[in-house]
């Protein structure tokens, strides 16, 4: 989702998507959309309570339904971000650090010298026993944050071209979108346990509804893996291409922004089936889920939306 190379996909957005098995179908409207106006470039997403922050231009920013609760001043905010310890933590790629930031005053309190082993902040920064994960050296390095001193404690060694993360049944999951791998870390050991073989150009990941989810971009799929086995126990097509979006769980779902033909795609966990095509495609930008109701962005055009009832979505 970094600025230059997702305005060259959306010029290329076809008027039409393809679902599963090759099948057109037109896109359904949810049960209310409430669209907000976001100048700048509004990206990544991650919930606060009942609000959501996004990264843009040369800031961070804390949005609810009625406006702009908050900004922090940053270089590059990019990436996934994450919220552990009271604070919301999110890389900067041109400062190449992570930066801790108080929610409840607004203001960045540490800037951590992690590094960022995807500079085009094609990157998640991640919580989890209890602490912040983010890929730190496009040779293949996760660093370990520790909250409490605000210090990098470990160094995870991966795969090259490992930048995507994800923190779920007690691992830590790593994409590496060149060698083609889910790497599954022991958190206790700071190890890679286990490697699964995926499509082309995997990336942004989700840990939920019973397993592992990685978005097969560069073959528009979506692969389920067994988060025990690391086992591929299922794949649906969902378009031609997943370049680039976004993808989160929750309320018996599998949530996914994309580019192509709608503004998100909804994925039965169990039947592999797409259930639902919400929204007009509105070019690249980031999801995340909440039982009261499911945010997107759509920084092409400037907006930050808010889908609600999302236990009606797909069903």
């Amino acid at each position: 989702m970094n600025m230059g190379s997702r305005k060259r996909v959306v010029a290329a957005i076809a008027a039409m998507m393809i679902g599963s098995g090759g099948m057109v179908f037109p896109a359904v409207a949810a049960e209310s959309e409430l669209v907000l106006e976001v100048p700048g470039f509004a990206d990544f997403l991650t919930v606060d309570r009942d609000s959501v922050w996004t990264t843009n231009a040369g800031r961070v920013e804390r949005w609810s339904k009625q406006g702009k609760l908050a900004e922090v001043a940053m270089t590059h905010p990019c990436g996934t971000m994450a919220m552990a310890a009271g604070a919301l933590w999110v890389a900067d790629c041109e400062d190449r650090t992570l930066n801790r930031i108080d929610v409840e005053t607004a203001r960045k309190v540490a800037a951590i010298p992690t590094g960022i082993a995807s500079p085009d902040g094609e990157l998640n920064v991640v919580a989890g026993a209890g602490y912040v994960w983010v890929a730190s050296d496009a040779e293949g390095v996760v660093a370990r944050v520790d909250p409490a001193s605000n210090r990098v404690i470990a160094s995870v060694r991966v795969d090259p071209g490992s930048s995507y993360l994800a923190f779920g049944f007690g691992s830590l999951w790593v994409v590496s979108a060149s060698r083609q791998t889910l790497q599954k870390v022991d958190p206790e050991t700071n190890v890679v346990v286990a490697r699964t073989k995926l499509g082309r150009q995997p990336g942004f990941l989700a840990a939920g509804e019973g397993a592992v989810w990685v978005q097969e971009q560069g073959d528009g799929t979506v692969v389920r893996v067994d988060p025990a086995t690391g086992d591929i126990s299922g794949r649906v097509k969902v378009d031609e291409s997943l370049v680039y979006g976004d993808i989160d769980t929750g309320g018996g779902k599998i949530w996914l922004r994309t580019t192509l033909g709608q503004t998100f795609a909804v994925i039965d966990p169990v039947s592999m089936e797409v259930r639902a095509r919400v929204g007009k495609a509105s070019g690249s930008g980031a999801l995340r889920y909440t039982p009261e109701g499911v945010w997107t962005t759509a920084h092409d055009v400037h907006t930050l939306t808010w889908w609600s009832d999302p236990a009606a979505i797909g069903n």
